[in-house]
């Protein structure tokens, strides 16, 4: 294993030294949170693919193929249809109102008022993936360095937590260009055709496995549809999707690069669940699914293959875990604590250091991700609850706000309390894996938010005024200046 360990360090050293260099530039709010909303199509596609194809996606969808054949793909599909829908139809007024949260999108479009409580509901999304991809660590370093899952997570998780409060979105972005082109060699061209090889190909797949293993449709109906419910819809919305389409230097950027990246999602998703068929095939009886990855890995990939195919899983993993760290500290620091701190700051405390106060809530929050990881145990329902409260309470108000000209602040308020309160209920109700907190909180939130919205006064005009400003680009004050990395 040494070969192999020599590549995980050389690895993880470069994470590092790109914190280093993200932190030299990153000397501005704009620049720290949104890269100073520079990146080139190509950065801006790498970068959006590493953020939604994390450790889930890698690990878990590996899992879904070994246990439901190519239909396991549907979680990761679903993915990369969000992503697509988010490109061709929102992506290039989002990047046009030159906001860095969600909370202040919805502060223009409603007058104000609708961003404290979104931002506490999407502060808890964004804290709940983050801990979810940190705890994915402990899968990694267990097959790497035989480590227990508390260093395995906090190895990991300082890493992360390191570069991240270094550079922000700069050395985010850098990271997450390296650990794309790591993730598609160690995935796409070196797993995915060794482990068919070594299945015997798929002619030997499909005679030694059950007919449904290869049905697109094999998972069910049901499960598809809550998929994409929950995953193609949040990525609609999502803080750490939208901070990166704010990122993208003009609308061409974030509508076709985050085109070739939602594609891209598209054939990771197929990738992963033939790998994972492929070890149905070599380990018919693992005790877990999710323990298909690593098994297929250690046991069948040459030295400094192996090290390379684990870095990409780290990689995938890595990605997911900065983009919500720096998301959960951006939605903390913007729209709770400096919320909270806004009368103060009024009486006279003196101007204050941006990037120092965001830089001081990265490592705030990624100490916070660390312990909660630490001492959480089912990660499942983590991020079930997590994506529940986001596409129960924010999907409507949000979509709605781009949609509905007629929707109001009330409305969108009344829209987020009963769409979460509902999910919150029913999920104590019917369990928290069940499918229904979902399918009846957004119905819930949907009609509060047209029967209130019709029964109140409309917003204002001079609101909708700045707002359609805003989205057609005009207003704003930050111009996308030339940059050498904007490729």
């Amino acid at each position: 294993m040494a070969v192999d360990y020599a590549v995980i360090v050389v690895y993880l050293a470069g994470m590092l030294a790109m914190g280093w260099w993200g932190m030299r530039r990153a000397r501005s709010k704009s620049e720290f949170l949104v890269a100073g909303r520079r990146l080139g199509p190509w950065m801006y596609s790498g970068t959006m693919a590493a953020i939604v194809l994390g450790g889930a996606s890698t690990i878990g969808g590996v899992g879904l193929g070994y246990q439901y054949g190519l239909s396991g793909a549907w979680m990761v599909f679903t993915i990369g249809l969000g992503l697509l829908a988010l490109s061709v139809f929102f992506s290039a007024r989002i990047a046009r109102l030159k906001v860095y949260t969600v909370s202040e999108m919805l502060d223009l479009r409603y007058g104000g008022r609708a961003g404290v409580i979104s931002g506490v509901v999407m502060w808890a999304y964004t804290l709940m993936l983050a801990v979810t991809s940190t705890i994915a660590y402990a899968t990694i370093f267990d097959v790497l360095f035989d480590v227990n899952r508390t260093v395995a997570i906090i190895l990991g998780g300082t890493i992360v937590v390191a570069y991240s409060t270094l550079g922000g979105m700069w050395s985010i972005t850098i990271t997450d260009m390296v650990q794309f082109v790591v993730k598609t060699i160690g995935v796409l061209l070196l797993l995915l055709p060794i482990a068919v090889v070594k299945a015997g190909g798929f002619s030997e797949m499909k005679a030694k496995l059950p007919t449904e293993y290869f049905d697109p449709l094999g998972i069910g109906g049901e499960t598809i549809f809550t998929y994409v419910l929950i995953y193609t819809f949040g990525m609609l919305i999502g803080q750490d999707i939208w901070q990166r389409v704010f990122t993208a230097r003009s609308d061409s950027t974030a509508r076709w690069g985050g085109t070739v990246a939602g594609t891209y999602c598209l054939v990771y998703a197929l990738a992963g669940a033939v790998i994972g068929t492929a070890a149905k095939v070599m380990y018919p009886t693992l005790p877990s699914a999710d323990a298909a990855f690593a098994t297929i890995v250690k046991d069948e990939l040459p030295v400094g293959v192996r090290g390379l195919v684990l870095a990409a899983a780290l990689a995938a993993v890595m990605s997911t875990s900065s983009g919500a760290l720096i998301a959960c500290a951006t939605v903390a620091n913007n729209d709770i604590w400096s919320r909270l701190r806004g009368v103060v700051a009024k009486e006279g405390e003196g101007e204050r250091d941006e990037v120092k106060g965001n830089r001081a809530f990265i490592l705030l929050m990624g100490v916070a991700v660390i312990v909660i990881a630490i001492a959480l145990n089912n990660v499942v329902e983590a991020l079930t609850v997590a994506y529940n409260l986001l596409v129960g309470g924010l999907l409507v108000p949000i979509l709605g706000g781009l949609l509905w000209r007629r929707g109001t602040a009330a409305g969108a308020l009344a829209a987020v309390a009963v769409g979460g309160a509902s999910v919150i209920g029913l999920m104590a109700g019917f369990g928290i894996l069940a499918n229904e907190p979902v399918y009846y909180g957004l119905l819930a939130s949907l009609a509060v938010y047209v029967v209130v919205s019709l029964a109140t006064k409309p917003t204002d005009a001079a609101v909708l005024t700045a707002w359609r400003e805003r989205l057609a680009g005009r207003g704003t004050e930050e111009p996308a200046t030339p940059d050498p990395v904007t490729v």
